[in-house]
């Protein structure tokens, strides 16, 4: 025979029970939520510097003084012909 007098779950019992699933689904969905997130977020590399273009090298370069306005100049206009072709 068995007895099954007082051996049920009480009031706090379902309470701790009732919170234990709440907590074990909001962190199911959060996990699921932020690797969503993380999967759909464009790659972004904060750590390492954009490269300068040919133009403010160049324009750093004349700030420096290494090259003058003539040499800006002509090399500004070489950067925007394009690319040289060889005959």
């Amino acid at each position: 025979m068995m007895f099954w007098y007082d051996h049920d779950v009480g009031g706090w019992g379902w309470f701790a029970m009732s919170a234990g699933m709440i907590l074990f689904w909001a962190l199911v969905i959060t996990v699921v939520v932020l690797l969503i997130r993380a999967l759909n977020s464009p790659r972004q590399h904060t750590h390492t510097p954009a490269a300068p273009t040919p133009e403010e090298i160049l324009r750093e370069r004349l700030a420096r003084g290494e090259i003058d306005e003539e040499e800006y100049r002509r090399r500004l206009g070489a950067l925007h012909a394009g690319p040289l072709t060889r005959p």
